[in-house]
């Protein structure tokens, strides 16, 4: 079981298919929400957009921030006021429901299968699980700003400011969902900087500390 967490624009997607096509093993990612979604009862985008780990605001300004459909004039709807706090107060508990089961869906997928798990907090959801090599993935927010820039087509400042939400919402995310305040590399068996390392090289060094694993 090797669980992969990553920082936006660290490579972290890219590295666990690396990883599990180097080591044989089934790439879990989608499947997670999927599964979360089928015991909720509903649409997988459902889920997906709950287990955001950013505020609604902050939500709206990333569309904004990168031109996606409707950023505008959700924004503007914002600017209203009337009902967020309600609405917020409504989206964090149907957000904190879906979390549980998602929790539950890396549980149950862990106990079924060796596999690579990709985001989700899986390394902090199996923590005491025995067997399971937990990875963070990272970069400087120079390295991801220009990345993230390049993904979405967007200037560097509006990159540099999806990595300082992107950051919060993790922090946010974790003191919500696991109690955790702070994220200290001892979460973490392995931790591998694609500042230095190439996507290709993280997931050689990965592939190889679980074939020297006792």
């Amino acid at each position: 079981m090797i669980c992969i967490s990553s920082l936006d624009g660290a490579g972290g997607d890219e590295v666990g298919r690396l990883v599990a096509d180097r080591v044989g093993l089934r790439l879990i990612n989608e499947e997670i929400v999927a599964r979360a979604a089928r015991e909720a009862g509903v649409a997988s985008h459902v889920v997906a957009d709950a287990e955001e780990r950013k505020p609604l605001v902050a939500r709206v300004l990333k569309q904004v921030l990168t031109g996606g459909p409707g950023g505008h004039a959700a924004l503007g709807a914002l600017h209203e006021g009337s009902h967020i706090s309600g609405v917020a107060g409504s989206h964090s508990a149907q957000s904190d429901d879906f979390r549980g089961l998602i929790r539950t869906a890396i549980e149950e997928t862990a106990t079924e299968c060796d596999c690579v798990i990709v985001a989700h907090a899986a390394s902090v959801a199996l923590s005491k699980r025995a067997g399971a090599l937990r990875v963070l993935v990272t970069a400087s927010p120079e390295t991801r700003g220009a990345r993230l820039a390049k993904a979405n087509g967007i200037d560097e400042r509006a990159a540099d400011r999806l990595v300082e939400e992107s950051d919060a919402g993790r922090a946010d995310y974790l003191k919500r969902f696991y109690g955790l305040r702070a994220e200290p590399p001892t979460l973490y068996d392995l931790v591998v900087n694609t500042d230095r390392l190439s996507l290709e090289e993280a997931a050689r060094l990965i592939a190889g500390t679980t074939a020297s694993a006792p």
